[in-house]
This record gives C-alpha cells, sequence and structure tokens, in this order.
C-alpha cells in the first residue's frame, strides 16, 4: 500500500479457486478501505459469488493471501470475518423461517447471550431496522416465516448493519433490492451512502445499474473470473458498464412493439376487488405497483383456476416461473437436468418411462437457448449461480406446451445481457400466441409489458395500455390509486 490510503479492512491478492475444470477466480486482486461502497458487476458466472465468499471468510482460496488492516492472515474464516466487523447479505436469504426475528438476531449476535437476551436483541434489529427503513411496520416477534419475502429480505439487511458489541464495518449487499419495491430500495440505498459518509464500507452487487452507478464510489467489473476494470464510478455510464461486461445494449430496441390484439381470445381471467383481470391469447400482461401489494396472490389464483387439485393434466394450462427458487423453485438435490425436465415429463415419458435420451436433447437445446453456464447438466441445481439457477426455471416452463405462462418477478439477479436474450424469446413465443401474465419489481420490465395492471392494498386499481405504460402512469396509479 503506497501514500496515505487508509488500510485496506480486507484485502485479497493474486486469488485462485478452481471448480473442477472451472476457474472461478484467476488470479483476483481487490482491497476494500474504509469510506467507500465498491460497486461490483458481471455476468452470472463471472465470478462475483466466489470473490464475495472469499473476503466474508466462507471460501479459503487455492493460491492467494488475505491481509485485513495491513496484516496478513494465515488462518481466516467466518467467525474471524465477523469479529472483524464483515456482514453479508446474500441473494438467497439465510434466516431460519420457524424462528422469530428476535431470534433470528441471537443467532447472528453471539455476545447477546445470557439473561434479558430477548430484550437486548429486540432493541438490537429494531434500531437498525428504524434507521434503514423508517416506517417499516415489522413486528419483531413475528416469524421469519410469516414473513414476505420483502419483509424478510429488509430484516436480513437490517441484520448485517445492526451493532451489539461488534460494530459492522464492511457490509456486503449481494442483489440486496431483488425483492424490493421503488420506495423500499431507495431507503436502503440512502442508508448505504450515510453508512459509507461515515466511514463504513459496502461491496454492493446489482444487476440494476443505475443502483450501481448511483451508490458506488468506486466499480470493479469482473468477467470470467477476473477483474477487467476498476475505476471511480463517476467514470461510467450505463453503456461503458455493460460494454465492460461483454453486453451489448439494445436500447430501445428491446422495447414493446405495440401489436393489435383486439380480436385475440380472452384466455384466462379472474375476478376480485377492484378492476377484474383479463389476459388475451399472444398479450403479454404485467402485474405492477409496490411489493406486497396482491400481485404474487393475484397469479396464485390464476395457477389454482387452471389447475386440478388431485390429478396434473398431460397438457399443461399454466406454467408457473417461481421468484423465489429456494422456496418455491428449485429442487435443491436433483441435478439441473432434472430441474429443467420435471415440467415436461408429460411430453418426455411414455408409458411411465422417462425417454433419458429426449430429456438429455431438451435439457441440451435449452442450455443453448437460455445460456446456461454449466460445463455439465448432471451438476447439481447449486452449483449454479442464483442467476443461472433461474434461467433453469425460465426454461423449466418455456420448454412446456402450457398456452399460458405466470412469472412472479422470474429476473431476479440475472445479468443485463441475459434479460434481454428472455425478453427477446418472451416476446417471440408471444408472437406465436403464448400468453405471458409478469409480475416485476423492476419498472423496465413492466414497461416491456403491451398491458398492465397496477396494484394498491391487494386490488386492482388501474389498467393501463399501449403508449399509456409509463412509470409515470404506473407511479401514480401505485401511489394514488389512479392512472395519471
Amino acid at each position: 500500500m503506497t501514500g496515505d490510503k487508509p488500510k485496506a479492512i480486507v484485502e485479497v491478492a493474486d486469488a485462485k479457486v478452481s471448480f473442477g475444470a472451472v476457474k472461478a477466480l484467476d488470479g483476483v486482486t481487490l482491497a476494500i478501505r474504509p469510506g467507500e461502497c465498491v460497486g461490483l458487476v458481471g455476468h452470472n458466472g463471472a465470478g462475483k459469488s466466489t470473490i464475495v465468499s472469499v473476503i466474508n471468510g466462507g471460501l479459503t482460496p487455492h493460491q492467494g493471501s488475505i491481509s485485513a488492516d495491513g496484516d496478513i492472515l494465515a488462518h481466516y474464516g467466518i467467525n474471524a470475518a465477523r469479529e472483524r466487523g464483515v456482514r453479508c447479505v446474500f441473494q438467497e436469504l439465510s434466516l431460519c423461517p420457524n424462528l422469530t426475528v428476535v431470534e433470528n438476531t441471537r443467532i447472528l449476535h453471539r455476545h447477546l447471550g445470557g439473561f434479558g437476551w430477548r430484550k437486548r436483541a429486540k432493541e438490537v434489529i429494531e434500531r437498525s431496522l428504524d434507521a434503514v427503513f423508517p416506517g417499516h411496520g415489522i413486528a419483531s416477534d413475528r416469524s421469519v416465516g410469516e414473513l414476505s419475502i420483502a419483509e424478510r429480505q429488509m430484516v436480513e439487511i437490517g441484520m448485517a448493519f445492526s451493532d451489539a458489541g461488534v460494530a459492522p464495518r464492511l457490509v456486503i449487499l449481494d442483489e440486496p433490492t431483488s425483492s424490493l419495491d421503488a420506495s423500499l430500495a431507495e431507503q436502503m440505498l440512502t442508508y448505504v451512502r450515510h453508512f459509507v459518509a461515515a466511514g463504513g464500507s459496502v461491496i454492493l452487487i446489482s444487476h440494476i445499474l443505475n443502483e450501481i452507478l448511483s451508490t458506488a464510489s468506486r466499480i470493479v467489473v469482473m468477467k470470467d473470473g477476473r477483474i477487467v476494470a476498476d475505476r471511480p464510478a463517476a467514470d461510467w455510464t450505463d453503456q461503458s458498464l455493460v460494454e465492460a461486461m461483454g453486453s451489448v445494449v439494445k436500447g430501445e430496441a428491446h422495447r414493446r412493439a405495440t401489436r393489435d390484439l383486439a380480436a385475440a381470445p380472452v384466455v384466462i381471467e379472474q375476478g376480485g376487488r377492484g378492476m377484474p383481470f383479463r389476459a388475451k391469447r399472444g398479450e403479454i400482461v404485467g402485474l405492477a405497483g409496490l411489493a406486497g401489494h396482491g400481485q404474487t396472490r393475484m397469479l396464485m389464483k390464476l395457477h389454482a383456476a387452471k389447475t386440478s387439485d388431485w390429478l396434473p393434466r398431460r397438457d399443461l394450462a399454466v406454467t408457473f416461473v417461481a421468484g423465489d427458487r429456494r422456496l418455491n423453485g428449485v429442487f435443491e438435490l436433483w441435478s439441473i437436468l432434472k430441474n429443467l425436465s420435471i415440467g415436461s415429463l408429460g411430453d418426455l415419458a411414455k408409458r411411465g418411462v422417462v425417454n433419458a435420451a429426449a430429456e438429455a436433447e431438451r435439457g441440451a437445446d435449452w442450455k443453448r437457448r437460455i445460456d446456461i453456464r454449466t460445463q455439465d447438466l448432471a451438476n447439481r441445481i447449486l452449483s449454479l449461480s442464483g442467476g443461472n439457477q433461474q434461467k433453469v426455471l425460465f426454461a423449466r416452463a418455456l420448454s412446456t406446451r402450457a398456452p399460458v405462462v405466470l412469472m412472479d418477478d422470474p429476473m431476479r439477479g440475472v445479468d443485463v445481457g441475459t434479460k434481454q436474450e428472455v425478453y427477446e424469446i418472451v416476446r417471440q413465443q408471444a408472437a406465436g400466441g403464448r400468453t405471458f401474465v409478469w409480475y416485476s419489481t423492476e419498472m423496465e420490465e413492466v414497461c416491456l409489458c403491451d398491458r398492465v395492471y397496477v396494484f394498491r392494498e391487494g386490488a386492482i386499481v388501474a389498467e393501463l395500455a399501449g403508449g399509456a405504460v409509463t412509470e409515470e402512469n404506473i407511479l401514480a396509479a401505485s401511489f394514488r390509486g389512479a392512472a395519471a
């Protein structure tokens, strides 16, 4: 280290990590200093999760060194990282669903033990949640399993910034806003800026590039296990970031093309509070509004209305892409191929026996079409990065013959380039007559839809179509209950 730069909280030098023939890290050197927010970007499989695992002590590099506060450490693990104030919020939430928020806080903070620990843990988590998410409304005595995915993410973020004797010095945020609506995301990013201004450090991983550009002080781009660029945030633009990651920005080219669907038949509909829901053949219908206002509940109702309670249909009427993949998406003990093909067994089996050759052929086709980054589809599903797991769920749904696809925020944690590829697949299949009902927390995705229903307090309060599908109109309806 040279000059008068402060010593790095954690520094990784020439780190190399391999998983079989795959080089997850190929000589990465990265130092995180006090008072900076480092934006870490790159496609799925670029090495972001691996370097984060090294920094938080969860993974020992096969080559290279780790130092903290200027001292090279011979032994560095999760406990040593926590003692030095390193915290991590994973994309895959790690709270115990059968315990309360207070009890989960106790697990994180070992120093809270002893008589009266519940009271102390309650004060710690409530103080942190109030600071990061003012007006959050989350009762600390609630079981985590009762919380929505957005509330669970808020609790996990609050815990990472909480102080129960060992103050957080470096907080790693891996897709922290993937389940949060725009207002909650802005609350969190505002707190991150405050934390960094006070001398704390943050590593921010997000596929929403505007979050990185508006919050980070330095941006590091990874590709194929290496750092390919490391510059101050002010030197970057959205265009240059995507180019550095290796994608081609299509800009307005991937936006919705106006289509005349007036004569198309309605293929799925549902009544309820507010306006009725309907979707036509070949239509892409978006569900918008603040998170947790009834969009997922509507998807569940639509799915239940088109499926049998007791006997599976050979010809599926509807298929589903889950947003919370660990809870209701992937089969963790199964291979990538089995996770992909489970939705199409009716097509792949004869007299109850799966045609292994046809299954492998279908898997290879979708691996190529949606760029699932693995050398072998026989690998376990958890060997993939979070974004690649989501691609498998998407391929599972699209490989069926179901005429209606329900999508519950399916692009959480998927990189920019892959998103654009998926958008193109959705458009092509919609043009061929397939109907998509798409809930997304990302405004860009909602604006790709032919028509949008805006939800507020569990009811549809506005219907927008064509040129009226704009961010301004959606926000106006979300907060006031009527289109602008």
